[in-house]
């Protein structure tokens, strides 16, 4: 569960740290004062859109911490392990921060991490549903997706999806060889005379290294010898050889040294000299005796070098391209060779789909009691939000193949007793889908592994005895995990275990928010205000002390 949010310069929160209990919490206050900033907050550590406007004005950055209890099982902590991050003493740190140009940094338990990394960890720790995430089940997209995640076939519809490229892809190809079956010979056979004839020039490239290294040393072998020659004479030959002189130099600086010490740091120089300049005519010499004139090889070489850079230039790359070219070639001509048989392509083709029906009817067997499963459990909790009589079925329609599968998957509706079932997206009043939103939340929320729920006023849109009745549905979530609920309505906030009233101060010229933990009294006040508005009357705290006393 969420432990601890420490929050600094984030829009117009200066600096909160707010430490978090079990069970269900409401978040409550006036309209503008920053609870749902909060919220944008935390979903920013836990890996959310982040930009430079949620920097406070004049700040360089915002900085946001969340500390999680790990989560029991071992999928939280083994993905730490493969990642190389540490857990520390069961406790999650996620960290993330914003400059105001807009860069983003995050952070694991201290490491550096990337985004996806932050964004994965945050995905095993709290479930964030917007006020407007009811809107998303309008799409058909969300829907099947919403009803996969309750199957637990996130493997399944990835492989549906690969076994549905590939089958499309050997179909392309084999459309595109039936088509253009000339026309791929002839590339086909350009392909293979190039690919032959670099294969001729035989090109290396570390033997075009090897092979520059010597032409350069063989057309300059004479000048090279004769070098070498000069060195070798005015080293040790003659009277006035630099070997010579420096041998007669330290046997007269250490007769010398003899008569006063401090010519001996002298004399270790020129004898280091004498020693050095002695190896160095060593190696010159024996480097002279293997020099020759090899007029023969060094054609040779011209003529590979000539051959190698005619090839460049005629296919317009440098020398060290070669390579990298003909690879290009050649998979270019496995493809067109593979492409070359339409009816050896068509029976690819034929097994890709038999491939891909077969993992579909995977994924519809376990579409089916999971669709089954949830239209009973939200058609039940329909009941429960003033809904009686009302249907509700997720319905799985034959279609064309895609890479969804073989059905088309639609929630449909009947909003009062005697109505046929409809579309969601055609039948239901806006009142009507917040309720069947937060019911199908509620339901799907029941069912997830996350330690940590979190609703932003979803329940906008109800009041009276249903919003009495979404308080209890979030508190029977609470006694199994952490629940945080942003709500306006006093009913929800009543039902909770514990509550925060969030509110603006004025402070230097600033507009800040501010956070306040509310005792028994303290919340009697602030359900009373929910209740009552600007003018708060003793009756009013009397039914928000009633309120509270039926939790």
């Amino acid at each position: 569960m969420l432990r601890r949010l420490t929050i600094r310069d984030f829009v117009i929160v200066d600096r909160l740290d707010l430490e978090f209990a079990a069970g269900f919490g409401a978040l409550t206050g006036e309209t503008g004062a920053g609870k749902s900033i909060l919220l944008d907050a935390l979903g920013l550590a836990l890996g959310g859109r982040g930009e430079a406007a949620m920097v406070r004005s004049g700040r360089e950055r915002a900085d946001v911490a969340a500390e999680f209890d790990l989560p029991a099982g071992e999928g939280l902590a083994a993905w730490l392990v493969e990642q190389e991050l540490p857990a520390d003493e069961g406790m999650l740190i996620l960290r993330r921060t914003i400059d105001a140009g807009g860069r983003s940094r995050a952070w694991i338990n201290g490491v550096a991490a990337t985004l996806a990394q932050l964004r994965t960890a945050g995905e095993w720790l709290a479930d964030i549903h917007g006020q407007h995430a009811h809107h998303a089940l309008l799409r058909a997209d969300a829907q099947r997706a919403l009803l996969d995640a309750q199957a637990g076939a996130g493997a399944l519809v990835a492989e549906v999806a690969a076994r549905h490229r590939e089958w499309q892809r050997l179909l392309r190809l084999q459309r595109e060889a039936e088509a253009d079956s000339a026309s791929s010979a002839r590339e086909r056979e350009l392909l293979a005379w190039q690919l032959r004839e670099l294969e001729q020039v035989g090109f290396d490239i570390e033997e075009w290294a090897e092979i520059n290294a010597e032409h350069a040393r063989l057309a300059h072998a004479a000048g090279l010898i004769e070098g070498a020659e000069a060195a070798v004479v005015a080293l040790g030959e003659g009277e006035l050889a630099v070997c010579s002189v420096l041998g007669r130099l330290d046997g007269r600086i250490a007769a010398l040294a003899d008569f006063d010490a401090g010519l001996a740091d002298v004399r270790e120089l020129i004898s280091a000299a004498a020693i050095q300049a002695d190896e160095a005519l060593h190696a010159l010499r024996r480097y002279r005796d293997r020099l020759e004139l090899d007029p023969g090889r060094l054609a040779e070489l011209e003529r590979r070098i000539a051959a190698v850079m005619e090839a460049a230039r005629k296919y317009r790359v440098q020398p060290e391209e070669l390579p990298a070219l003909a690879q290009q070639w050649r998979e270019r001509l496995d493809t067109l060779e593979a492409t070359a048989d339409p009816a050896r392509l068509a029976a690819a083709a034929q097994a890709a789909r038999a491939a891909f029906e077969s993992v579909a009817a995977e994924l519809t067997a376990a579409r089916l009691p999971a669709a089954h499963r949830l239209s009973e459990e939200i058609a039940a909790a329909m009941q429960d939000l003033a809904m009686a009589g009302g249907r509700f079925e997720v319905a799985l329609t034959p279609c064309a193949p895609s890479a969804a599968g073989v059905e088309e998957v639609e929630f449909r509706v009947a909003a009062n007793a005697g109505q046929p079932l409809r579309s969601l997206a055609k039948v239901a009043s806006g009142g009507e889908l917040s309720r069947i939103g937060l019911a199908i939340q509620v339901i799907t929320s029941r069912d997830s592994a996350v330690p940590t729920l979190i609703f932003d006023e979803v329940d906008v849109g109800i009041g009276g005895r249903v919003a009495e009745i979404v308080g209890k549905l979030l508190a029977r979530l609470g006694q199994d995990r952490q629940v945080l609920c942003v709500t306006h309505l006093p009913q929800v906030a009543a039902c909770a275990d514990w509550q925060w009233r969030i509110a603006k101060r004025e402070q230097g010229g600033e507009t800040l928010s501010e956070v306040a933990p509310l005792d028994d009294a303290a919340r009697v006040e602030e359900v009373a205000r929910m209740l009552g508005g600007v003018n708060i009357t003793a009756t009013t705290r009397e039914h928000a002390a009633e309120m509270l006393g039926r939790r």
